[in-house]
C-alpha cells in the first residue's frame, strides 16, 4: 500500500504518555508508521484503526471486535476513540450508528449516555436502566433513561417518561400526530393513518396511500395489513380477511404502544 498521507492523515503525539506507541508494523494496514498497541496486544495507527471500525460498522456490527487471526476481543469504545483519535464529528457518526446497528440487531439493547457501553434493559415496564460500568467508575449507581438517552431525573421506577425536559416516546408521538391517509384497499370512510409501528417488531412504516395495503416490513421482514394491523398469515389462517381485495375489517385506530419484538 502507498504509505503517502494526506493533509487528514490523524498521527499519535510522540509526547502522550497514556498511548502505548511502539516501532512495529501496523497490523491492519502494514504501514511503517508511528503505531501503538491495542488492548489486546494488536497494533495500529488512528488511521486504520478508524478505518477497521468503519467496516464494522458498515457490516451492521455495533460492537468493535480486533479480528486479527485467533484475536476476537473486543475493544471498548472508550479505546477506540482514544486510539482512533476520533473528531467531535467522527464520534457523532460512529455513535449514531452504533446504535442503529444495536436496534436492529437486538432492541432490548441500547447504548449507556456516560460510557457508551451496551446495556440491555431488565423491564419492558420500567424506562429506569442502570448502567454497571458507569456506577462502578463513579462509586455510585448511575442510571439513565431508555426513552431519552440521557441521565436520569426523578423518581423510578416509571413506565410513561423521566424528569429530564422533553423527555417524550418520539415514536409514540408520531404515531399519535401523523396525517391519515386513504388507501383504496382498506375499508372505512375515514382515513388510515399513515405512520404504523409494525405489530410483530415495532418499527415505524409510513404509507403514502400509493398502492397496496399489505406492507413488508424491511426490519423483521413479516407482511400485514396497513388498515386492520392482521399479518398476512392470521389473515390466511382465520379466512376473515381479503388478503388482496378490499379489506373487509375496520381499520384499527391509532396506536397507543410499540409491540416489542418477540424474538423465538
Amino acid at each position: 500500500k502507498s504509505s503517502m498521507m494526506n493533509s487528514k492523515t490523524k498521527r499519535y503525539n510522540l509526547s502522550d504518555s497514556t498511548i502505548r506507541l511502539v516501532e512495529e508494523e501496523d497490523q491492519f494496514d502494514c504501514e511503517w508508521l508511528v503505531s501503538a498497541r491495542m488492548s489486546c496486544g494488536h497494533v495500529v495507527t488512528p488511521m486504520s484503526l478508524t478505518k477497521w471500525c468503519q467496516q464494522l460498522l458498515k457490516q451492521g456490527k455495533s460492537r468493535f471486535v480486533c479480528g486479527q487471526s485467533g484475536c476476537n476481543a473486543e475493544w471498548p469504545y472508550q479505546e477506540v476513540c482514544k486510539m482512533a483519535l476520533l473528531t467531535p464529528e467522527e464520534r457523532k457518526n460512529f455513535e449514531t450508528t452504533m446504535a442503529l446497528n444495536a436496534a436492529v440487531g437486538d432492541p432490548n439493547t441500547k447504548f449507556c449516555p456516560g460510557c457508551m457501553t451496551p446495556v440491555t434493559r431488565g423491564s419492558s415496564s420500567n424506562l429506569y436502566v442502570c448502567c454497571q460500568v458507569c456506577s462502578a467508575k463513579t462509586g455510585r449507581s448511575f442510571g439513565f433513561c431508555w426513552q431519552c438517552l440521557r441521565e436520569w431525573k426523578g423518581q423510578q421506577p416509571r413506565s410513561d417518561r423521566c424528569e429530564n425536559d422533553d423527555c417524550h416516546n418520539s415514536a409514540l408521538k408520531t404515531l399519535r400526530e401523523c396525517p391519515e391517509v386513504k388507501i383504496k384497499t382498506v375499508n372505512g370512510v375515514k382515513g388510515c393513518p399513515s405512520v404504523r409501528a409494525c405489530p410483530t417488531c415495532g418499527s415505524l412504516i409510513q404509507h403514502t396511500g400509493i398502492g397496496c395495503k399489505n406492507i413488508s416490513c424491511p426490519r423483521c421482514k413479516m407482511s400485514f395489513c396497513f388498515g386492520c394491523l392482521k399479518t398476512i398469515s392470521e389473515c390466511r389462517t382465520t379466512g376473515t380477511h381479503n388478503v388482496y381485495g378490499v379489506c373487509s375489517i375496520d381499520i384499527v385506530p391509532r396506536q397507543t404502544s410499540i409491540p416489542v419484538w418477540q424474538r423465538k
